[in-house]
Formats: C-alpha cells, structure tokens, sequence
C-alpha cells in the first residue's frame, strides 16, 4: 500500500465553496485536486493500491481508497465535487470514525497529528525534504506514507510530528517540485524499484 497525506492549509472545512474558483476562493482546492489525480490515475486505469489523505485546514481528512473508489475523473473540478460532497456530510463524522461520502471516499473529524498518527502504523512514514536523502541511493520503503504540503512550507508543530514518525527523509531531486509532480515522481520511484527496473 501506497499513501499520502496532503495537508491543505487553506482549504476549506465546509461545502459552500464555488467549483468555478478551486484556486482562489476554495483555498487552492486545485493543487489538492491535482495530487488526488496524480496519486490515482494511469493511462487507462487507476491504482488500487494507493489511499490519499486530504487534511483540510487541520479539522477534518477526506481519504480516497483506491481498492474501493468510483467516479474519480481527471479532472480537478469533478474531484473537488467529491470533496465537496464529503464535506455535506461533516455532521455524520463523529470524532475519528469516518463516514463514506461516496464509493471509495470518506471523511473524518480529524486534523493532521490525529490523521499521521493513524496511517504510520501501517506504513513507513517518509519525509520529502530538499535536503534528504537522495532517493537514487536508498531502496524503496515497504509500505510509505509520503507526505506533503500545499503552496505553504510545513509549521513547527507539523514539521515536528513529521519528525516524530519519520522513518526517512528523502530527496527527489535538486529541485524543489509542486506537491503533485512529486507524487508522480514518487510513484516512478517505487514502480521502477529505485528507478533499477524498466
């Protein structure tokens, strides 16, 4: 299993935001969008074998399962619609058990220490850093959990926890990259066993 965690700092915690304005209004709800798609998406098929974890504004995570999702598009408007929908059903989550807002997504009232704190039990958590380790020289993690930040840097608090579950920090490359392009990234990384397999 593959995961990541998105933190959306800005994003929103309620559903009465414009589908038209992802990247203004809706707190740069695009580029979230765009790591959902880049997480999921192949050629002709999606991963099965990926979750991604949406923490919106630190209140609540919308997680898409890729073993169960239905109705992903391509495209940011129709994945923020989902988020959207999660979002109608805020009041249904109570505390951490989450509610399915439709095949394969659900919500949870939870921030991102609560929401990090779950998924590295089951994984390798990985820290993506400029000043990692390169990741040409270190194997694949069994099991990662990537995570990453939107148009901000990481807080104290959430590098701190990072730190905290961290199992290694790695670098992708010289260049800092959006949170999307580095799951693509990510994803060649593991699909080419440390970019050895072709």
């Amino acid at each position: 299993m593959r995961q990541f965690v998105v933190i959306g700092h800005d994003a929103p915690t309620t559903p009465e935001f414009s589908l038209d304005d992802l990247a203004g209004a809706a707190g740069r709800l695009d580029l979230l969008c765009r790591c959902v798609t880049s997480a999921f998406f192949l050629s002709h098929a999606i991963r099965e074998d990926v979750r991604v974890h949406l923490v919106l504004a630190d209140e609540y995570t919308v997680t898409f399962d890729g073993s169960t999702l239905r109705r992903l598009n391509p495209d940011e408007r129709s994945t923020a619609a989902l988020v959207r929908r999660a979002l109608d059903e805020r009041e249904e989550a109570i505390g951490h058990i989450p509610v399915e807002t439709s095949p394969g997504v659900s919500l949870t009232r939870r921030g991102f220490e609560a929401t990090l704190d779950d998924v590295a039990r089951d994984g390798t958590v990985v820290q993506l850093h400029e000043g990692g380790d390169a990741v040409v020289d270190v194997d694949p993690p069994t099991d990662p959990v990537f995570v990453l930040s939107d148009h901000h840097d990481f807080g104290t608090d959430e590098t701190a926890h990072i730190e905290a579950h961290a199992e290694q920090r790695l670098s992708l490359g010289p260049k800092p990259l959006h949170a999307d392009h580095a799951i693509t990234v990510a994803h060649n990384y593991l699909d080419t066993d440390g970019f050895e397999r072709y």
